[in-house]
Order: structure tokens, then C-alpha cells, then sequence
């Protein structure tokens, strides 16, 4: 049986505080009750605001919906004013930890290093770095290949000399001129970017179980369009209104059971 489907959400800063417990309790419901979730064909995991995790990890019990946080700190503890570690968030209930982010390379200047820093710190506190990569500019799908692959690489090398144990990482590929946009990259496009950081993760067993999504303008309708190497979406903004989620998982229900079709536009 193949791995199930993998259905991330970044809720960023939307949402305010009763706002996210009440999409959370939408989402639960959905997923409670949903096939895709219930027959193991998808996992799910939100990356709500810091102040959410504790109440939502109640909220999201027994649905089947795990929890991460959409940051960590590079260090385990000590004097880091307004940083949460990676021990406090495995503490409190976190699978996974998202790194590298686009925005958090623009906004707040956290460049490779402290990217790969951050990996390390989530790998060995035992969560699963959600990490993010893809190239800047538009690019045609060999080449923004290669680029993706060769920072996945670089990344991974650096947070292993920082002291990152072996493990699983969930491999977010965002084209970065694709977030934000009306339309996701390309169906040929993301396909191609995918397979080829799919197959460098699995000629590397100390990352086994390892898999690779798509983000940046995710949304329903984009996953049954995707081939191999592509084990899933990270959505944002299109995952606002829970019907939209509901509608992802039918589309994971109905990918399971029929053949994919792939699009060539790139």
C-alpha cells in the first residue's frame, strides 16, 4: 500500500485566536468523518499560531488531524527572547515544525544557515521539519529542478553537521513566484520539480520516509492533476473556508481509486 496522501495548512496570521478554534472544530468534524481520513488514505496536520497549538490539540483529539508549529527556535534553550524551542513544542503536542518559508526569508532575513539550523533543532526534538524550498524566479521545470534539488542538498548538509539526527522530512516545494499568485505553478511543472526532489531524498536512507508536497497557491482541484512524486498539498489560503478542505479530501478519496491524469503545460 502506498504512504498516504499528505494534506498540510499554515493558517499564518489570518486568523485571530477564536477564530482558529472555531475553524478547527469545522475541520475536525470534516475529518472525524471523512473516508480519505478515517481509511488512512491522507494525514493531516495544521500549523496554527503559537497561542493554538495547547487549546487545538484538544479541539483537534481523536479527529485524526495532527498539529506543528509554523516556526522553532536554532537552539533547544537559553536566554532567546520570544523564540519557542524545539522541546516545548514537542511538549505541548507538535509532529512537525515548518522552516524556511519564503516569507520568513524576505521578512525577517533567515537565510540558508538558519534554515538549516532550524532543521537540525526539529530532527532531533523528534518533529518533522515541514521544510520549504523553491526557486525565486520563474524558471523552465529541468532547471528550477536542479536549483530546488541543489538548496534541498545544501540545507540538509549544513543541518546535518549542526547535529540534525536522521529522520523523516515533509519537503514543501514552493516556487516562490507561484505564493501568493492567482494559480499555482503548472500540473507538468510541479510534477517534474517534485519527482526530481523525490528521487534525491530516496537515494539518501538516513531520510527515509520522507516525502514531498506542493504549496504555493495550492487548492481544491490541483491534486488530481499531479503525478508521481507529489504526496500532497500545503495550502494556505484556499484552505480558509473548511468546505474547501472537505472538498481536497474527496479529491484524495477519488485519487486513490482512479488513475492519475497529468497535464504537460509547464
Amino acid at each position: 500500500m502506498s504512504a498516504p496522501t499528505l494534506l498540510g495548512v499554515s493558517l499564518k496570521m489570518y486568523f485571530g485566536h477564536h477564530e482558529t478554534l472555531n475553524w478547527a472544530r469545522r475541520v475536525g468534524d470534516i475529518a472525524a468523518r471523512h473516508p480519505a481520513v478515517t481509511g488512512g488514505l491522507t494525514e493531516v496536520f495544521v500549523l496554527p499560531a503559537f497561542p493554538a497549538i495547547v487549546p487545538l490539540t484538544s479541539v483537534l483529539a481523536g479527529t485524526g488531524v495532527r498539529i506543528g508549529a509554523q516556526d522553532l527556535a536554532t537552539d533547544d534553550r537559553g536566554p532567546f527572547t520570544g523564540e519557542v524551542s524545539g522541546p516545548y513544542l514537542k511538549e505541548i503536542g507538535c509532529a512537525y515544525a515548518e522552516v524556511g518559508h519564503a516569507e520568513r526569508r524576505r521578512l525577517f532575513g533567515e537565510g540558508d544557515t538558519v534554515v538549516a539550523a532550524k532543521t537540525a533543532a526539529a530532527l532531533r526534538n523528534g518533529l518533522t521539519p515541514v521544510l520549504c524550498v523553491g526557486e525565486l524566479d520563474r524558471a523552465a521545470p529541468a532547471e528550477a529542478a536542479d536549483r530546488t534539488v541543489a538548496e534541498l542538498a545544501r540545507i540538509l548538509a549544513t543541518a546535518a553537521h549542526d547535529g540534525g539526527a536522521d529522520g523523516s522530512v515533509v519537503v514543501a516545494y514552493e516556487p516562490q513566484w507561484a505564493i501568493g499568485a492567482p494559480e499555482p505553478a503548472s500540473a507538468g511543472h510541479i510534477t517534474a520539480v517534485c519527482a526530481a526532489l523525490t528521487a534525491w531524498l530516496d537515494a539518501r536512507p538516513r531520510y527515509a520516509g520522507s516525502r514531498v508536497i506542493y504549496g504555493g497557491s495550492a487548492g481544491p482541484g490541483l491534486l488530481g492533476r499531479l503525478g508521481a512524486g507529489v504526496d500532497g498539498l500545503f495550502l494556505g489560503r484556499f484552505a480558509h473556508d473548511p468546505a474547501a478542505v472537505e472538498s481536497i479530501l474527496d479529491e484524495i478519496s477519488a485519487r486513490a481509486t482512479a488513475p492519475t491524469a497529468v497535464r504537460e503545460d509547464v
